[in-house]
């Protein structure tokens, strides 16, 4: 099914299966303050600083086009072919199921094993931003390969880098949880928050999903085979919250090398570039991800969306028969 869409693909889709009705409100309403940006060969979006001044311009060139990909940014410009006069950027985090430092399935590229595993990572991160956070302006977005999370709040649009990325490492759990004895263990200032008690929490949550999808094929910082072995041996305890006896087994100075590197790679969870980075484009949601041809699709309710049901484009169907 993941194959790519031929031309003529492409243009029954925008000319026939696309509406401008499908692009979802939180683009619609803000459309003439964002950048797009689009990818007529497959080599990138090289066609950038795109305005259109209302939704039925952007249907129009979509329709004429039948880009390969299609783009917009997550932030807002008073003068936006210029990217010029910030105002504010939605908070993103992108989960690639390609990108997931540990994948269960082995695939090389992306199959139904490891997008399951990326939508877990995004309800995990889902509940900690809802939680710990407040965050309530949420749209999530399947990509075609994974899943973008983007937040409209107000007080976290107008954050800057640092602040995202402070908040990126929180919500993945790549910091090593302080000393209890440090003056700010329980509270986490994250400039427009106070979160108290959460991190410690939240990190458990982050490096027990890791260990949990731990293979034999891992590539842990200083960890090496028989370490690793350990660890796959006495993971089960985990499911019970046995975290002592863990820790006993595996042995003190060596868990520590475990945790150590499982920090490490937490930051693997999402794309940091794409969370700090507050003039990014993404996949305009409702457009077509060509080299999967699948549909870029907002996700109303992430319990019951299956992407190989809700975002695959009818033309695919019928090149099944």
């Amino acid at each position: 099914m993941l194959e790519p869409a031929t031309l003529e693909e492409r243009r029954i889709y925008y000319r026939e299966e696309w509406d401008i009705t499908q692009v979802p409100d939180f683009i619609i309403q803000s459309v003439e303050n964002r950048e797009f940006g689009f990818d007529h060969f497959g080599k990138g979006p090289n066609d950038r600083y795109k305005v259109f001044n209302t939704p039925e311009y952007l249907k129009r060139f979509l329709k004429a086009k039948t880009p390969y990909a299609a783009y917009c940014s997550v932030a807002f410009y008073e003068k936006p072919r210029k990217r010029d006069g910030w105002i504010k950027s939605e908070l993103v985090f992108d989960v690639d199921a390609k990108d997931i430092p540990v994948r269960t399935c082995g695939c090389d590229d992306v199959c139904e094993i490891c997008l399951g595993e990326a939508k877990e990572i995004v309800k995990g991160l889902i509940d900690t931003l809802k939680g710990d956070l407040g965050l309530k302006n949420i749209h999530l977005v399947y990509s075609g390969r994974g899943y973008h999370l983007r937040f409209l709040d107000e007080n976290v649009m107008e954050m800057n880098s640092d602040v995202r990325s402070q908040i990126l490492k929180y919500v993945v759990g790549a910091d090593l949880p302080r000393d209890k004895y440090d003056d700010d263990y329980e509270i986490y200032n994250l400039e427009h928050f106070s979160i108290p008690f959460g991190y410690p929490r939240v990190f458990t949550q982050r490096v027990k999903y890791t260990i949990e999808h731990l293979t034999p094929d891992s590539k842990l910082d200083d960890v090496n085979q028989k370490l690793l072995k350990d660890v796959l041996t006495n993971r089960n305890l985990l499911e019970r919250n046995q975290w002592g006896l863990f820790k006993t087994n595996i042995g003190p100075i060596r868990y520590k090398k475990v945790i150590k590197a499982i920090t490490s790679l937490n930051m693997g969870l999402v794309d940091a570039k794409v969370t700090i980075d507050l003039k990014r484009i993404l996949r305009l949601p409702s457009s077509l991800h060509s080299k999967v041809s699948m549909r870029c699709t907002e996700v109303k309710n992430i319990e019951t969306f299956d992407p190989f049901r809700d975002a695959v484009p009818d033309f695919v169907w019928e090149r099944k028969g």
